[in-house]
């Protein structure tokens, strides 16, 4: 009965994701007060409603994995009774109609979530918001009940079910992809307010005003996620990299660079009443990106460790939609962009300024991965075989990336509206500085590091120079927390590209055949095999390697890197051993043993790696603290308002 509850709950969530868009179409449409006014009411309980049972059909779901119910289909398919309890749990979404399920309770949970906490708006933006997001809503419901039930029976039951794909039973699953869904769930609500305030005209900083937080939201866990899900895919993986430009990787990443240049533009429209175009646009460009991503995902035409294997007619399903909302927003945007009046104007040297050049360096890159990750595809649809790899997009999108963060150094330190460039020349000297001197003791170090890397950290140690000049002179207790997570997140960006630059620059690897005894050396270790032997998890047998490492005349580590077997589904695994310092990290992958008895065994050492997720974490936090400082902030201007009336 579980199943058949969560089935109807779906059924339920569907009728009233139709009522509220039926609803709010005719609320826009009747002149007649009374009667508008009554629709409008009714719209945010529907809403509320529609959320809470879209929550409940994944509670069930849920339930239904920890009880390891093999009637489902989903379940037998991607769980097994001896799976430990919190795979079962993480595998309710780690798997196509699962993970579906998440993003349309995430998506009808966030329009409960507008029409219960939203008061900037004005009725009609408001109702044509909701009225937008309950369409979304709608056409996710259709391809869950059409074409995916999660809910559906197995007829007879499995006995014990086939099992979780090994690559995920990890922690990170528990946590990488309802993160990422968070974040493209929060860009659908941006992309609904930019569809509401073109319906209605609303365009200017009230609708910014009220936008901005889910900008924000959407930001933070988009950068919580990709950060989680390329240091999972790191250890995980075996490879020894952080980020392989993988189309499903880049998926994710275009929704981030949309997602960053939509933040910056409706900073400046909520604050100085500019580029109310642009900020629709990128808002229908973001969630585009969110949308292209579940579609190469779930279509079938990519292969990837990333993607769910599915047939192609639901990706055609998947295809369609996108069209009707994408389409229909761009649509909607041409034919209302000539009546959004253009706002306030600035300077081309102002801090408006640097946040449009901001913009086009972001828009830029995203123009690149998306080509990258396309071409190929249509390549092969043309019976052509081709790929594109890093190399590509290291060589083209590695330089513009540069540049923006440059840009990003100067566009703090700039005035709203117009500046002074002797001004801003004489607030640039000290990043300068630090940059210039950076290049200089890294040429003189390592004289053979590449151009690249020698400008990323030079521009790494002028970024954080640059990063925490806004504080100067202030007051700091006294400061805003939104300036603050301006600070904190700017310096991410510059402690991130540190390690992505000493990372490619300085990384040693080695690849040897090992004898038992015999030293290795890699970089500042000495690593020996001393044994390898049997090991056992929950769910797992492995081959185990026992190595030992010592760094000069440190103390000697042990590590124990494996070659792992699971039973259900019989999959091998390589799982990394790895040794985390504060300048780096050694990394050991073990191998197969060849006829003379001796163990494939790679080694690598990577110095300053992990300042990569350290960066990551620091922007989200900075992200963090600017939402909790604008949330407060307007809560406390809604109270003055509300008093003064």
């Amino acid at each position: 009965m579980i199943a058949e509850a969560g089935l109807a709950a779906l059924w339920f969530a569907a009728a009233l994701a139709l009522l509220q868009l039926v609803a709010a179409g005719l609320a826009l449409a009747l002149r007649t007060a009374p009667a508008r006014a009554q629709l409008i009411a009714a719209i945010r309980p529907v809403a509320i409603v529609q959320g809470l049972l879209a929550a409940l059909a994944f509670v069930l779901l849920i339930v239904l994995f920890i009880r390891s119910d093999m009637s489902v289909v989903l379940v037998a398919q991607n769980s097994h009774s001896a799976k430990p309890m919190l795979y079962k749990i993480a595998g309710a979404w780690g798997n196509h109609e699962g993970s579906m399920l998440l993003w349309v309770t995430v998506l009808a949970m966030s329009g409960g979530a507008i029409a219960l906490v939203e008061r900037q708006l004005d009725r009609a933006t408001l109702t044509a918001t909701l009225g937008a997001q309950a369409a979304i809503a709608l056409g996710f419901y259709a391809f869950l009940l059409i074409a995916s039930n999660p809910f559906a029976r197995l007829e007879p039951a499995a006995i014990g079910g086939l099992g979780l794909n090994p690559l995920l039973q990890d922690p990170g699953l528990a946590f990488h992809p309802p993160t990422l869904y968070f974040g493209y769930v929060g860009l659908s609500v941006a992309f609904s307010f930019a569809v509401g305030a073109m319906v209605t005209g609303a365009v200017g900083p009230a609708f910014a005003r009220a936008m901005r937080p889910w900008v924000l939201a959407a930001w933070v866990f988009l950068t919580i996620g990709i950060t989680a899900g390329s240091y999972w895919a790191y250890y995980e993986l075996g490879w020894g990299g952080w980020w392989f430009w993988d189309p499903v990787e880049n998926a994710s990443l275009m929704p981030w660079l949309a997602a960053t240049a939509l933040l910056h533009s409706v900073n400046v429209l909520a604050a100085r009443d500019g580029l109310r175009a642009w900020t629709l646009m990128l808002a229908v460009v973001a969630f585009s990106m969110s949308m292209l991503g579940t579609f190469l995902v779930r279509s079938g035409i990519l292969t990837s460790v990333h993607a769910f294997a599915v047939d192609p007619t639901r990706g055609s399903f998947i295809l369609v939609l996108l069209a009707l909302y994408i389409g229909g927003a761009l649509l909607l945007f041409a034919l209302r962009a000539g009546t959004v009046r253009a706002g306030q104007g600035f300077d081309p040297l102002s801090r408006e300024g640097g946040l449009v050049l901001n913009n086009l360096l972001l828009t830029v890159i995203l123009g690149i991965v998306l080509i990258g990750t396309l071409y190929p595809i249509a390549a092969q649809a043309m019976g052509e075989q081709l790929s594109v790899g890093p190399p590509f997009f290291n060589k083209t999108a590695g330089p513009v990336a540069l540049a923006l963060v440059a840009a990003m150094a100067v566009g703090p330190l700039l005035r709203w509206r117009r500046d002074d460039a002797n001004a801003v020349l004489g607030r640039m000297t000290v990043p300068v500085a630090a940059t210039m001197l950076s290049m200089a003791a890294v040429f003189v170090l390592a004289p053979a590091t590449g151009w690249m890397e020698l400008v990323g950290i030079g521009l790494a140690a002028g970024v954080a120079v640059a990063s925490i000049l806004p504080l100067w002179g202030r007051k700091l207790t006294r400061t805003p927390l939104f300036t603050w997570g301006m600070v904190v997140a700017h310096l991410g960006v510059a402690v991130s590209l540190a390690g992505m630059a000493a990372d490619s620059a300085f990384t040693q690897e080695r690849l040897v055949a090992a004898r038992y005894g015999q030293p290795y050396q890699v970089g500042p270790w000495r690593v020996v095999l001393t044994g390898v032997g049997p090991a056992i998890g929950d769910n797992w047998s492995a081959v185990e390697g026992r190595l030992t490492a010592q760094r000069g005349t440190g103390p000697v580590i042990l590590m124990r890197p494996q070659r792992r077997f699971y039973a259900a589904p019989p999959t091998d695994t390589a799982e990394a051993a790895l040794a985390t310092r504060i300048d780096g990290q050694l990394y050991a992958v073990l191998g197969e043993q060849d006829a003379q008895g001796r163990w494939q065994l790679r080694l690598w050492w990577k110095p300053f790696v992990t300042l990569i997720w350290f960066g990551g974490g620091l922007i989200a936090l900075g992200g963090a603290l600017a939402l909790i400082g604008r949330v407060f902030r307007e809560r406390r201007s809604a109270r003055r308002r509300e008093d003064a009336a």
